[in-house]
């Protein structure tokens, strides 16, 4: 994802506004939107994902088995798989008091799925928008803007949320799927556990320990849009209590289209490999050490020089397990990440050095306290060659203070659990933050469980609110907001588990969001028409309903998805005029979408999967709803398998999160081999 690049001539002073939607523009932000949807093309590809299956012969066919490691859960054992990322502890899914979805490595995999940014496509409750082949934009509860600044998004406990943009490069983002164990995504604040900017929603993604992938995965194949890529990975071990991976990947990704079918001129590669070890020295400690390095290419619609990107990052984590009711974990990482774009001139480096502790202990029989402590220090260096725009002061450490406190307490033993806390953190922009949360679930009981929270959470201030300068030197047109303060939100939440067969979940989720302090770009003295700057003149609230179900209908055909109604208003705080342009840009939000996901075993050993999707028209700027699949016929024959994808199958092109650039129907074709 590119830097903010400012294009001069879209300033219209001369009526005394700045527009944010004019002024701040990447460049690739252009033209109209165009979407054909081929009616025939639709009920065909459907009717063979979803209703093909039903024709499959009931009766018993013995298929080659896929590896142990790969075969899929039954719903019961998705309802009973341990998350971690709602209580920062173990518990079983069907418990939490929290509207969480899990994407498991099986699901991804038969998702046809090559990047991270397409997998959370499969996750209802997730608004996920492709800008151009290397650029996404991924959303919860709304707020679906250029960088989601409300979602926090972690990698086997490492954060990439970004404070330089405040949001995430999702083209810095790129595991070997295989290598995923599952991926716990959270809708709705997570701030009293995990701090500022979890205010949405939290995306936790959880790689598989070195023990669970020993031996050798190799695997490569190519397409029309995934132009070719590559992967090896080998894990090794004395076989008893030290295990340990190495992996590298590459691949080629071609350029998005324009409207009128010509090559958008924004191909990509990404070449990556990493590490990691697993030791038991002891029963009750495990030691954790792994890291990654990745260097990319992406290729310019501006000019003949293209930007680049590289990272590292290094992780080490121990954890003592005393008893079911009593752990402790201690973990550091440092994560560099350095990119450097051509178009805007510009250039940052960011390392950061994090360490974070947390301990768990019974206070008594039904009741248990957790609690624990962080500190960050983030390094950012930025420059421009431009004299036009810039970050003041370009260099900047910025140091982060955290503590928390957990108390859950059984009320009514295996019924009734309530869990309060608080997470207090120190931040350089607005200081002390307090992100309290109240939550309650009640289980009558084993296949049902009701649940409600009410929490408090913030998204701090980032270097793009407070050190953006246009020109770099005074006087400024526009400036940051020396004293913007940290957007708040209240959310309330209600939810619903049930399993009323043992091969059917459901999940509802109702939530209200009353927003506070929210981002604007104002005058700072009218009528004075200079600078603007950026100030907290907006307030808001949104709501809405997140329905998920999984249902196995057979054996061999599971179902899963889910549909998500979303509603958002904004308005101007007292005191405050905020234009229309600057309330687009804070979030460009589908009112509903729907995901459905469909996966079949075949005899032989051949796989038919169908991910369906539908996409609400987005308001602001328009653009066009849609309707897309994604079709993948696999086999597999002892230790390979060999797969075809075509993704995008129902329409030649179309966009998603401006038209200037469009996603293409594309297909590829994947040799796999494990041993």
């Amino acid at each position: 994802m590119r830097f903010l690049n400012i294009n001069p001539s879209g300033l219209d002073f001369s009526k005394g506004v700045w527009s944010a939607k004019q002024a701040i523009t990447l460049r690739f932000f252009n033209g109209k939107r165009m979407l054909r949807v081929v009616a025939s093309h639709t009920i065909s590809i459907l009717f063979l994902g979803f209703f093909l299956p039903a024709f499959v012969l009931h009766a018993e066919v013995e298929s080659v088995q896929p590896p142990a490691e790969l075969k899929r859960l039954s719903v019961e054992q998705l309802m009973n798989i341990e998350v971690t990322s709602v209580s920062r502890r173990s518990e079983k899914l069907a418990e939490t008091a929290s509207a969480i979805q899990i994407l498991t490595g099986d699901d991804i995999r038969r998702s046809g799925a090559m990047n991270l940014a397409d997998a959370l496509r499969l996750s209802p409750n997730l608004q996920v928008q492709q800008i151009n082949s290397y650029a996404s934009v991924v959303s919860a509860r709304g707020f679906t803007a250029l960088f989601a600044n409300k979602l926090l998004v972690m990698i086997d406990g490492r954060s990439v949320y970004t404070p330089l943009d405040a949001g995430v490069f999702w083209d810095a983002q790129n595991l070997l799927l295989e290598d995923l164990e599952r991926i716990e995504i959270i809708s709705g604040p997570g701030g009293t556990l995990w701090g500022a900017n979890a205010v949405n929603g939290v995306i936790n993604i959880i790689t598989k320990s070195a023990r669970d992938t020993q031996g050798i995965f190799l695997s490569g194949g190519g397409g029309s849009f995934l132009q070719d890529f590559g992967a090896l990975r080998y894990g090794g071990g004395n076989g008893s209590n030290l295990f340990y991976r190495v992996y590298v990947q590459r691949f080629d990704q071609n350029s998005t289209l324009r409207p009128n079918g010509d090559d958008g001129m924004n191909s990509w590669n990404m070449t990556q490999g990493g590490f990691r070890m697993d030791y038991y020295p002891a029963e009750p400690d495990m030691l954790t050490l792994q890291g990654d390095y990745y260097s990319g290419v992406e290729y310019n619609i501006a000019g003949p020089t293209n930007s680049t990107i590289d990272g590292q990052n290094v992780l080490g984590r121990w954890t003592r397990t005393f008893s079911e009711e009593s752990d402790l974990k201690l973990q550091l990482y440092f994560d560099r990440t350095w990119r450097h774009d051509i178009p805007s001139t510009a250039s940052d480096e960011l390392n950061t050095y994090d360490i974070d502790f947390q301990h768990r202990f019974p206070l008594f029989k039904s009741q248990s306290i957790l609690w624990g402590a962080g500190y960050r220090l983030m390094q950012d260096d930025t420059h421009t060659t431009s004299p036009f725009v810039g970050f003041v002061p370009p260099e900047r450490n910025m140091q982060l203070f955290s503590g928390f406190v957990q108390d859950e307490a059984t009320v009514i033993p295996e019924r009734l659990k309530l869990t309060i806390g608080t997470k207090i953190e120190h931040n350089d922009f607005s200081g002390f933050e307090v992100q309290p949360s109240g939550r309650i679930a009640w289980t009558p009981s084993e296949r049902h469980t009701v649940w409600g929270a009410i929490s408090r959470a913030v998204r701090a201030p980032s270097r793009i609110d407070s050190d953006y300068h246009i020109p770099k030197t005074p006087p400024f047109a526009i400036a940051g907001g020396p004293n913007f303060d940290s957007e708040k939100v209240i959310a309330y939440e209600l939810g619903y588990r049930t399993q009323p067969l043992s091969k059917l979940s459901l999940s509802l989720a109702a939530f209200y969001n009353d927003y506070d302090d929210i981002y604007s770009v104002e005058q700072a003295n009218p009528p004075a028409p200079f600078p603007y700057t950026i100030q907290n003149g907006v307030d808001g609230q949104s709501w809405g309903v997140e329905l998920s179900a999984t249902a196995e209908l057979t054996k061999w055909w599971r179902l899963r998805g889910g549909y998500t109604y979303f509603h958002k208003d904004l308005w101007n705080k007292p005191g405050h005029s905020v234009t229309d342009a600057v309330f687009d840009s804070l979030g460009n939000d589908p009112q509903h979408q729907f995901v459905v996901q469909s996966i079949v075993d075949l005899p032989a050993g051949f796989q038919f999967d169908v991910v369906a999707r539908y996409v609400d028209t987005l308001s602001g700027p328009h653009v066009p709803s849609y309707l897309a699949c994604d079709v993948r016929l696999a086999w597999q024959f002892k230790r390979w398998e060999i797969s075809v994808v075509g993704q995008n199958l129902i329409d030649e092109q179309h966009p998603e999160f401006n038209s200037a650039q469009q996603v293409p129907r594309s297909v590829y074709g994947k040799l796999t081999w494990r041993f």
